[in-house]
Order: structure tokens, then sequence, then C-alpha cells
């Protein structure tokens, strides 16, 4: 079994009961269908025939046949351009073809793994075990056989899609490529092949998908105030970690937090040793968006001075700012990072109850 795969939850039914069963392991990571929620009707997900009237040459003697319908299909049901999907596919692995470590299994040495490159981190002590860092935020089962594979073209490519939507696309390209690969000659070179795969030499941006098709990235808010708080700390995604930072350029761990609850009208502590016994402690499994998960980690901290903070945004992912080498902030999994501290909600403590009240008052 991979430790790269993603056990979905599986629903089965037999005359009449239906029987729910998530399969939670340190090698694996949940998601949901979105069959679980919303109003019991499905929209059409599901539409995989290209038009042919779009393709250049280009794209029809370049792309195999299989991964061009997956960009077109995920591309369709995301609302993405199907030809900048492709650009990302062409530039990272040739579509797949590259036989360059990482590509078809482990990780090349940037860490990058599958055939659209998502990173990967390496957690858990002498096991080594691998989860995949960028693609746990947008793991996706691409082809319906209930697991996440970062290797697999449909899982990866769906997962591409989620992640250029989620950071700008269609309508800002330039910025959704630079949060994917900080570079701006990969976004020149991406946008230049993504042109070349139009018939028209163009990046046309497509309907709006429905939102019932792609699994959102983090629980209904409880309310409007842990609203305006997630909207403003997922916005920071793809910027980098920076020791001190509140913004608006870089955030450090406990930086990019203050300046969220800043956002929704909300003062709470800077740092990291004051967020920690500022907010109401909350017991494991009670934890909700806009509640904090502190570790032991980094300089001066002990075993009840956390020094790395992350902001839950669902259930088993966090958004955080790790460390200048880690990456740029962006969703993570928390439920198997080793030396976890607890959680705490800092909107019970009395001094933010004081503030919600003036808040509503107006």
């Amino acid at each position: 079994m991979s430790g790269f795969r993603v056990r979905s939850a599986v629903l089965v039914g037999v005359a009449g009961l239906v029987l729910l069963t998530l399969v939670m392991a340190p090698m694996l990571m949940s998601t949901f269908p979105s069959i679980l929620g919303g109003n019991g009707t499905m929209p059409d997900c599901e539409e995989v025939a290209p038009d042919a009237g779009d393709l250049s040459p280009t794209a029809t003697s370049d792309i195999p046949d299989e991964y061009l319908e997956l960009y077109e299909k995920h591309g369709k049901k995301i609302g993405v351009q199907w030809n900048v999907l492709a650009g990302v596919g062409k530039r990272e692995t040739n579509h797949g073809r590259s036989r360059l470590p990482g590509v078809q299994s482990g990780t090349n040495s940037a860490g990058a793994a599958g055939p659209m490159q998502f990173l990967i981190s390496t957690w858990g002590g002498k096991a080594k075990i691998k989860i995949p860092s960028t693609f746990n935020g947008y793991a996706s089962d691409g082809d319906g056989d209930g697991w996440a594979d970062v290797y697999n073209p449909a899982d990866a490519i769906l997962g591409a899609a989620r992640m250029l939507k989620r950071n700008g696309a269609p309508e800002d390209l330039r910025r959704a490529l630079f949060t994917y690969n900080r570079a701006w000659w990969y976004v020149d070179q991406v946008l230049d092949i993504a042109k070349r795969y139009a018939k028209d030499g163009e990046l046309k941006t497509p309907p709006e998908a429905d939102p019932m098709c792609d699994q959102p990235m983090v629980d209904a808010a409880p309310n409007e105030v842990v609203k305006k708080i997630l909207d403003y700390a997922l916005a920071q995604r793809g910027k980098p970690y920076i020791w001190g930072g509140t913004g608006p350029d870089g955030f450090d761990c406990s930086g990019i937090i203050h300046m969220a609850y800043r956002n929704a009208g909300l003062t709470i502590p800077r740092t990291t040793f004051v967020q920690w016994p500022f907010g109401v402690r909350i017991d494991e499994g009670d934890e909700q968006p806009g509640d904090l998960v502190f570790f032991n980690a980094g300089p001066g901290t002990g075993p009840n001075r956390p020094g790395h903070v992350g902001m839950i945004v669902s259930k088993g992912k966090m958004i955080e700012a790790r460390c200048t080498l880690c990456g740029p902030i962006k969703v993570t999994t928390y439920m198997n990072r080793p030396n976890r501290m607890g959680f705490t909600r800092p909107l019970d403590n009395p001094a933010v109850q004081e503030q919600l009240k003036r808040l509503e008052q107006g």
C-alpha cells in the first residue's frame, strides 16, 4: 500500500443498511466525497467530451489522449482553463512521460512527486513516513476508485486544477501559477505553452463551475467571524515564511494568525508563546475551524512553552507558516505531526468575548 495514497470515505449500501467506514492510518489521510454534504442533489460534474475546435495541432500531436481527456474533464469540472493545466503538465513532466526521479515513484531532489509534481513533506521520525505536503490540501479522487494517489494522472490533474482555482484561476493565472511554483520564469513558460495548445492562441476564461463540483477547502465556518478569519488566512497561501512577519509580503507562524483575527476586528496576542495561554484549551476531537494547534518545536520551547502554531481550517488540516526552508504558507495536516501539544480556542477568551459584543453592537 503506497504511503502517498489517501483513503477516501467509502459508502456501501447493503439491503438498505449503509455502512460508513473511515480508514485512518499514519500513512493515509481522509478525503470525503461531496455526496456526504449538501442537499442530496448532485450537479453533472463529470463532463468529459473535449471540444476539438479548441485544440491546436500542437495540442493534438503533443498531449497523450489520456492526459488530454483529463485536462479537459477536470478543467471544465473545476472551472479552470484546460490548456493551463496542460501547460503545467507539460512543463513539469512532459505529461507524465518523463522518467526522472519522482514522476512514477518516490520524489525528486526538490521533494516533488507525480505527473503534476506536488511537493512532499517527510515526517514520522525513524519510520520516515512520507505524506504529500501540497497534495494533502488538494487530495482528489479523479477516477472514482476511492483513492487520492499523487502518482495517478486522474487524481493529480484534478488536484492541480483545485490548487490553481483556489489560488486565483481562471482570472488571475499569474498569481495561481506563481503559487504553484514560485518563479516568474515558470509562470511565463506555462502560459506560453498553454497558448500554443489553444487553436486560437488565447487563454479564455471558462464558465464558472458549479461549486458543488469542487470539494471545499474548509468545513463550513461556524459563524461569520470565523469565516472572516479563515478567508484572510487562506488568502495568504503561497507567500513566504518571514520571521517576525505580519504581512503583507510574508508571515511567521503566529503572525498570520494574529493578522487573520485582526481582519475579523479582533485582537489576540502576537507571539506563539503568549497565544498558547491566551486561548481556552480544547480537547482533541473538539477542535473546529479557527481554533489553534500548538507544537513543541523551535528554539526556546518546552513542555508547556510551544514554539510553533497553526490554525485549524478543517478536521485534520491547518494553515501554517512553518519555517524559512519549509516552503510557502500552505495547508498541511496536523494529525500525525510529532510534538503536538494541544488545541486552544481564542474566541472563548473573555477579552475576545467582550470584543465580539462590541462588534455586535456596532
